[in-house]
């Protein structure tokens, strides 16, 4: 989805302008390796470039590549991707990375790269492909110039092989470096499965994974929901290859899921990224294997091998959808008091990571990168809601290009309710706003919907394109008809689910008895006694929403409500007992948390039960 677009002239006349193009076009195909070559400068500013190559097999099937071609006024490359670059003096070497160096006849890949010029920044006239010349003539059509990006981008932004030491940059970068649209679908790259859709959603059916439904089946009711789309979230590195230990989501791997896909006939498969280096660093339940300073072993040993298998060809009729990160970036807006949180900012571990992700996984023709982007009760007040956006764009550009993200997503394995039916963040009662009552606390939302809609509005003017997409996770948000417990009550207001709005003058009695919503706190997060399972996945449901869904499995657990020992890192977080009497971060309320919880993404039948329970819509 690439919406930056270089200006095509012929080489001759190619001098330092911004937006050049060259394509050499191989000899006939008739020889056993044949190549279409084309090198544009998408961006240019005082000293800098970004440059693009796309590479298009014209001959036999390529197993490996190796693309030659000198620079004639002394550039030199600083970073690279989708293609490993080095270069001695004028001369040029890109060669495959492991998950893109075989190539079809007729298929393309495409390498990328920054670069720095003196004086001229002239276009290389000469190509070559494992060693055979690419040549041909140039195109001269042209568009406007004013899709291309004339300043330099922030110098934090570029992905280094060493990061940052500094803190990250969260304010705004400067407009005139930001690219506000996105191509129509059918000028998207597109693969041997025809073009990237604005929407993976849209006229697909989505993955059953059979674990899950086995599982729910298990309970009584269950298969009133079993063959539902939910996502495999790859939370360890032995998640990609399969793992014996069930406790924790499945024994099926990657690949695994991927093959069961294609026999469905599924139409797209979501998969949850989740192993950063220092991961969720607010939290204990869901710590992850690597350290804060393992970052190399994320990109080894984690997202390239993740990269190499979704890239298979045998997938590419297939929409593969992967949520990034769950919980991350919004942890060096909100959470940096935090000793970890911390570091993680100052190293630019998630940063850098996430940015890896996107560019190893958005090079990938047939995948779509959501970026996890919390929830209305994290970051709906105006000092995180701006720089939370911000930060997101800095590390999309960080990737090599904003169209490495498709969309992104709120909510994701939180309880907040889709809509309030009965208030609106503009009521008044007895002439006091409700941002004033305790529930709401200043917050500018009171649900996901409007959040999500005016957060992708923020996002466009941060600098994504104009039709990027939200999700919303609808797992566990529902909220019916709440059952309470001695050790977790509903919440105060009432255990039943409101069907109009209260009469009460007083805004905290009138909120709390018109809410749908009925935690304790909307800072608790941990299987949610009285939960219920909210609407069931669908595409395009509301403007800006490509669709509703079930990222979390409903039946996964948040956490273990006691300590339970384990070998997958996850600790145990007091948020999950339901004993406790809460923090800063919740108010010093309860937990609501459900007891007898096994560790994160461990089966929880009881929790399963009560979501199905407090459904709402209704299950029939």
């Amino acid at each position: 989805m690439r919406s930056r677009r270089a200006k095509v002239v012929a080489i001759a006349a190619a001098a330092a302008a911004v937006g050049t193009t060259a394509v050499a076009v191989a000899a006939p195909a008739s020889a056993a390796t044949a190549c279409n070559v084309t090198y544009s400068i998408v961006g240019s500013w005082p000293g800098g470039f970004q440059g693009n190559i796309v590479i298009k097999n014209t001959g036999d099937a390529w197993t490996s590549w190796s693309l030659t071609f000198a620079f004639a006024n002394g550039q030199t490359i600083s970073q690279s991707w989708s293609g490993k670059a080095t270069q001695s003096g004028a001369n040029v070497t890109f060669v495959n990375e492991a998950w893109n160096g075989s190539v079809a006849n007729g298929g393309t890949v495409n390498p990328g790269f920054i670069g720095s010029w003196n004086g001229t920044n002239g276009i290389p006239t000469a190509f070559a492909v494992n060693g055979v010349a690419c040549n041909g003539t140039t195109p001269t059509s042209s568009v406007p110039t004013s899709s291309v990006v004339t300043s330099r981008p922030p110098t934090s932004s570029v992905v280094t092989s060493r990061p940052p030491t500094s803190s990250v940059v969260t304010s705004r970068p400067p407009t005139s470096s930001v690219v506000t649209s996105r191509p129509p679908t059918s000028a998207v790259v597109t693969g041997t499965g025809g073009p990237k859709v604005d929407n993976p959603y849209a006229g697909a059916t989505g993955y059953v994974n059979p674990e899950w439904k086995a599982k729910a089946e298990s309970v009584s009711g269950g298969s009133r929901v079993s063959n539902t789309p939910t996502a495999v979230w790859l939370d360890r590195i032995a998640a990609i290859e399969g793992t014996s230990n069930s406790s924790s989501n499945g024994a099926m791997g990657l690949r695994d899921h991927l093959d069961a896909a294609l026999a469905q006939g599924a139409g797209y498969a979501q998969f949850v990224i989740y192993d950063l280096p220092g991961r969720d660093c607010s939290a204990l339940a869901s710590n992850g294997e690597l350290g804060v300073d393992e970052l190399p072993r994320y990109k080894a040993e984690y997202i390239d091998p993740i990269a190499a298998i979704q890239s298979d060809a045998k997938y590419r009729n297939l929409r593969i959808i992967n949520v990034i990160e769950i919980d991350s970036l919004p942890n060096l807006i909100t959470n940096t008091n935090v000793a970890k949180c911390a570091t993680m900012k100052s190293n630019g571990g998630y940063v850098n990571g996430i940015a890896y992700a996107l560019q190893k996984l958005g090079a990938i023709p047939n995948v779509y990168n959501y970026i996890d982007a919390a929830h209305h009760g994290w970051i709906g007040w105006d000092t995180n809601f701006g720089p939370t956006a911000d930060l997101m764009y800095q590390t999309a550009v960080a990737s090599g290009s904003v169209n490495n993200v498709t969309g992104f997503i709120t909510n994701t394995a939180n309880y907040s309710a889709l809509t309030e039916p009965y208030f609106t963040i503009n009521t008044s009662v007895n002439g006091t706003s409700v941002r004033q009552a305790k529930w709401v606390d200043w917050n500018q939302y009171v649900d996901e919907l409007t959040f999500a809609q005016a957060f992708r509005s923020r996002l466009v003017q941060s600098g994504f394109n104009s039709n990027i997409g939200m999700l919303i996770d609808t797992s566990r948000n529902g909220w019916g008809n709440c059952t309470a417990t001695s050790a977790a009550p509903c919440a105060a207001g009432g255990a039943a689910r409101p069907t109009a709005a209260s009469t009460s003058t007083d805004v905290n009695t009138f909120v709390n008895q018109s809410r749908v919503d009925r935690r304790i706190h909307a800072g608790n997060w941990c299987n949610q006694a009285g939960a219920g399972m909210g609407e069931r996945p669908k595409a395009a449901p509301a403007s800006g929403i490509d669709a509703y869904v079930w990222v979390k499995p409903p039946g996964e657990s948040d956490g273990s409500s006691t300590l339970i020992e384990n070998n997958e890192g996850k600790g145990f977080d007091r948020m999950c007992d339901p004993t406790y009497t809460g923090n800063e971060r919740n108010g010093n309320s309860m937990t609501g948390s459900l007891p007898g919880a096994p560790i994160s993404g461990a089966w929880f039948s009881t929790q399963f039960a009560q979501l199905m329970a407090n459904a709402y819509p209704p299950l029939s």
